[in-house]
């Protein structure tokens, strides 16, 4: 999905999903190979359904994806939609540039007093 396609719910699910140090540990974990749920879980002091749900929630926001090897469900990272949060910020900060550029341009120029 292009940047300026997505819609606010998506933008707005992309950085839910990014909010939690769980689920950003997941991401990075995810991103340099596939895991299994049962092995994501072992990793964190909480139950295997709470490790699910942090799954769920970054496959909403189609930052991972599950898929099934076997009894296991497997979890891989997918970078290409953990670029569109960059793409996101990204655009806000040409924005905060831009906005800047404007002050110093402004406060640049001349104080021009207005005759009466």
């Amino acid at each position: 999905m292009v940047v300026d396609e997505a819609s606010d719910v998506d933008v707005d699910r992309l950085f839910h999903a990014l909010a939690d140090a769980t689920r950003r540990d997941i991401i990075g974990l995810v991103l340099d190979g596939d895991h299994s749920i049962s092995d994501l879980a072992r990793r964190y002091p909480m139950s295997m359904t709470a490790v699910q749900k942090h799954v769920s929630v970054l496959v909403d926001a189609g930052l991972v994806e599950k898929h099934r090897r076997g009894r296991e469900q497997r979890v891989v990272g997918r970078v290409e939609n953990l670029r569109r949060a960059r793409q996101v910020l990204d655009r806000y900060e040409q924005v905060w540039r831009e906005r800047f550029d404007r002050i110093g341009e402004l406060l640049a120029e001349p104080n021009r007093e207005e005759a009466p």
